[in-house]
């Protein structure tokens, strides 16, 4: 009798934990890159623990005709990293590795995607 009982809590426990959605995954650590602000200074921002799999637009950057792009890029997270020159995630686009990954100021970009 114990036996069906256990039987059918684990069961039960066992539908619960696949019912329960799991938490959107992020790409571990940093990713920097370098604007010029309204006022022609040069910044860094940095996303920390960045979404993946979802185009991320940098915001300083977002508007073509209003503002440059940004440049700098360095990946420090530990997903691959593609940049775009454009902000909706299409344009030239370019990779950058896992922990390492970075590029010149000669790479322009408007936004990011996390894989």
């Amino acid at each position: 009798m114990r036996f069906r009982h256990s039987l059918a809590a684990a069961a039960g426990a066992a539908v619960l934990v696949l019912n329960v959605p799991g938490s959107a995954y992020a790409a571990e650590g940093d990713f920097r890159y370098t604007y010029v602000t309204s006022s022609g200074e040069e910044e860094t921002a940095t996303f920390h623990d960045p979404a993946s799999g979802e185009c991320i637009v940098l915001p300083e950057a977002a508007v073509e005709y209003t503002q440059p792009p940004a440049h700098s890029p360095k990946n420090r997270t530990d997903s691959f990293a593609i940049v775009f020159t454009n902000a909706d995630c299409s344009g030239d686009d370019f990779a950058l590795r896992p922990h390492t990954g970075g590029a010149s100021e000669r790479l322009k970009l408007r936004s990011v995607l996390f894989v």
